[in-house]
């Protein structure tokens, strides 16, 4: 999640005189997912000053002619139209209805113009296909679900899409990631307005954390193409590396199976997902890895070698930086969250022991946190602790490995879930 903006804004806009910052104004179409429409009309659009949270004032506008039919057949009518955008100092576009329709272009100018004014437009979820349809997210950093991330950056290669936040801040232009994310950027524009406290006044009116912890959207990945891509030649190479995520391989094999250069591969495969073909392959594996150590009682070195991946310190290395803990941690903190209240035995106590030998914690799930200061993202400043926790391998290998097999699954090939999108790590696959 990140906390300040990560890339600062190429230019920075005066406000224009007639707009007002604590104005917000709501943009809503029809056919837009309720929930996320709803977020910002609760956060932005309730007098809470009695709890210390500032007041905004709310203009809900229509992005279209009316009446707005929302899910479940609602039908919204909105006071205001477009031309209310032109007092608002913060813009909020919820969730687009459709991520294969393009937005109104009256609504897309509006937007445009309000930006070129000096105004802070906020893109939830897949709200984020509109302001790249406007124009507004080329060259920048922006997020949005993970599950149409590739989408979107195939659509518009010259936005630079992160699948793994729950929000991107870049100054003038922000984005979340779906549903509840919504809410995290929210929180976040509060706290930027008015500071930590009044943000955390209205998180505890919204049952909600100030900030949520570490792992951004990595943990809720399932996906890991675009739709478009059954009708791509690449498709059938994709399948392949899928199947085959036990055996080590890297790209110069997936190009040669593509009949295709290296060079020429890697632009295709990136042109069609988004994503560098090494930094999926890697973390096609750490996602594999993620699901043996949920789903198996495999030791850490076992699950390395069913992933395709060389060594246990290569699986260690990858799975931390993309999950925030080691292997080791990650599998005692998702039993311990996972085991039911009250169950007790022996099985209880061992997976007890694993989270005080693996995390130096007691149960405490990974990527469960309270607030966090300023950074890239939360993710990294949990990283120290997973050294602890390679020390506990080896302890608990023996345990493990003296288990009933009855757990270990049948097959090692599991459905494919979403990259990260950038490549930290050159050179071959691990």
């Amino acid at each position: 999640m990140s906390q300040e903006p990560t890339h600062g804004p190429g230019t920075t806009r005066k406000l224009a005189a007639r707009r007002r910052r604590e104005i917000v104004a709501v943009l809503l179409f029809g056919g837009g997912p309720i929930f996320e429409s709803s977020i910002p009309l609760s956060v932005f659009g309730i007098d809470r000053q009695d709890a210390g949270v500032p007041r905004y004032r709310l203009l809900v506008c229509a992005g279209e002619d009316g009446p707005l039919r929302t899910t479940g057949g609602l039908e919204l009518t909105a006071p205001y139209g477009l031309e209310a955008l032109s007092r608002a100092g913060t813009i909020v576009v919820p969730a687009w209805r459709s991520i294969t329709q393009p937005p109104p272009s009256a609504a897309l100018e509006a937007l445009h113009r309000a930006h070129e004014e000096g105004a802070r437009i906020i893109g939830l979820c897949t709200g984020a296909f509109v302001l790249a349809a406007a124009g507004l997210l080329d060259g920048r950093p922006a997020t949005t679900h993970w599950m149409y991330a590739p989408t979107l950056a195939k659509r518009y290669p010259a936005v630079h899409v992160d699948p793994r936040e729950l929000f991107v801040d870049d100054g003038d232009i922000l984005t979340s990631a779906g549903t509840a994310a919504g809410i995290d950027l929210c929180l976040h524009v509060v706290r930027t307005d008015h500071g930590a406290e009044a943000a955390g006044a209205l998180a505890r009116r919204l049952v909600v954390p100030p900030r949520r912890g570490n792992g951004g959207q990595e943990r809720y990945l399932d996906r890991s193409l675009p739709e478009e891509i059954g009708t791509d030649p690449l498709a059938e190479v994709v399948a392949w590396a899928l199947e085959h995520l036990h055996e080590q391989f890297d790209v110069e094999a997936l190009a040669a199976r593509a009949y295709m250069s290296r060079r020429t591969f890697d632009r295709r495969f990136r042109s069609l997902t988004g994503s560098a073909p090494l930094q999926w392959l890697i973390t096609q594996r750490v996602l594999q890895a993620q699901r043996l150590l949920e789903t198996s009682d495999y030791s850490v070195d076992e699950v390395a070698g069913r992933c395709g991946f060389r060594s246990p310190v290569a699986l260690r290395g990858h799975f931390r930086r993309q999950l925030g803990a080691s292997p080791a941690a990650y599998r005692a903190a998702y039993r311990a969250r996972t085991r039911p209240e009250g169950g007790g035995g022996t099985g209880g106590e061992e997976r007890g022991a694993e989270v005080r030998a693996d995390s130096g914690t007691a149960a405490e799930p990974v990527g469960a946190g309270t607030g966090h200061g300023p950074g890239r993202t939360a993710r990294h400043e949990r990283r120290g602790h997973g050294d602890r926790a390679d020390r506990g391998d080896h302890r608990d290998r023996s345990e493990r490995g003296e288990r009933n097999e009855q757990h270990k699954p049948d097959s090692d090939s599991y459905s494919s879930r979403l990259p990260a999108q950038r490549g930290r790590t050159p050179g071959r696959a691990p």
